[in-house]
């Protein structure tokens, strides 16, 4: 039986420079470090370290299976080793999504954002690594639908018999914590009726229903959950397959040819803008947006992120691409007419998802202040 590949992209706010907007240099260079030290003593099989915003962002390929406590804490001690530098810098928000002190077997439910994904490589297997900024899981919600259940979006649905049975959506209750199955086409209304509520209801996983075979993993992390109060947004990552029998490249990312609307930005607490950006322009400033999103394309080959001669990974910016220029003059159109709102929903969330923001230390503030007023 062949050796399963496993793709594991981990995310945490350790600390940013001036503010909530960029990764510097100094932290992303440990993540480099160590990362190259896994792979030397063969933990690890191939790795890449990069920023979306805020957040440090660690790729690695290995054999060791999902959930594996090494991979885990491999990732632990160097978001802990990049928070204390960033506290050595008096970084902004150094260790932010550390919410736990000692690691525990796995960086789920510490704070840190984990997807992953265990797979038997094809003859080609290209994926596609998401990582956004300044929002939250449900985030991926439309475009996952648009990617595996929309045939006006994903043309293999239609003309492609590999793909013409459809695509199951494991989706997770993050409030109750239960999750639910729904298979496309047959059950798309009851899919969009959840997950159109994406403050609740989150994509976790995406199979191809005649064969089962795992299409797409997202994190689900919720720090608010977890810490009981607002502590930074989610950040979410997602690894999404591409070609034979799957949607292709192109099919994954068109969604993004427009912006769309996603809550967290500025202190977590508005709708903003999602926009697609390269990596060099992965760094959060408009009222610390707008939310932005990065895409990175690469083939899995023998275990390992195919690289060049000198072991390289060969990586492609997707989003770093005029096609896309059209959602980033959008973003910034939506997201000036939101700012000219201010405080006054919509710009603002609702006043139950501000529940898990900082606004109720201000309505504990103006508590003695309310008086019953007349009929």
């Amino acid at each position: 039986m062949p050796k399963k590949t496993t793709v594991s992209i981990i995310k945490c706010d350790v600390g940013s420079l001036a503010g909530h907007h960029t990764v510097p240099k100094p932290l992303l260079d440990i993540g480099e470090k160590r990362l190259k030290e896994a792979q030397k003593s063969r933990l690890i099989n191939s790795h890449y370290v990069f920023h979306a915003g805020d957040d440090l962002e660690l790729l690695m390929v290995h054999n060791k299976g999902e959930n594996n406590p090494k991979i885990h804490e491999l990732a632990w001690n160097i978001f802990q080793e990049a928070a204390k530098k960033a506290a050595d810098l008096k970084l902004y928000g150094a260790g932010q999504d550390l919410l736990r002190t000692a690691f525990s077997g796995n960086v789920r439910g510490m704070g840190p954002g984990v997807a992953e994904m265990e797979i038997e490589e094809r003859g080609s297997d290209p994926m596609v690594v998401f990582a956004a900024d300044k929002t939250e899981p449900g985030a991926f919600n439309y475009p996952m639908f648009k990617i595996f259940g929309d045939p006006t979006n994903t043309a293999g649905l239609v003309i492609d018999p590999g793909m013409m049975e459809g695509f199951k959506f494991e989706v997770l209750d993050v409030m109750e914590n239960k999750k639910v199955v729904l298979k496309c086409p047959e059950e798309m209304y009851e899919l969009i009726a959840l997950i159109g509520t994406p403050g609740r209801y989150v994509v976790s996983h995406v199979w191809r229903a005649r064969d089962n075979l795992i299409c797409a993993a997202t994190s689900t992390t919720r720090l608010s959950l977890i810490a009981g109060k607002y502590v930074g947004k989610d950040d979410p990552v997602s690894i999404v397959r591409a070609q034979h029998g799957l949607p292709a490249l192109g099919e994954i990312i068109v969604p993004f040819m427009h912006t769309y609307f996603v809550e967290g930005w500025m202190r977590g607490s508005h709708w903003g803008p999602l926009m697609p950006v390269g990596l060099k322009d992965s760094r959060c400033t408009v009222f610390d947006g707008p939310p932005r999103i990065v895409a990175l394309g690469f083939q899995v080959s023998h275990g390992k992120i195919a690289s060049d001669d000198d072991d390289n990974p060969l990586i492609s910016d997707l989003f770093d691409d005029p096609a896309f220029d059209l959602a980033r003059r959008e973003a910034v159109e939506y997201a000036a007419a939101l700012r000219r709102m201010g405080e006054f929903e919509p710009a603002r969330l609702s006043a139950e998802t501000m529940e898990y923001t900082t606004l109720p230390k201000v309505l504990e503030k103006l508590k003695g202040k309310f008086v019953k007023a007349e009929s």
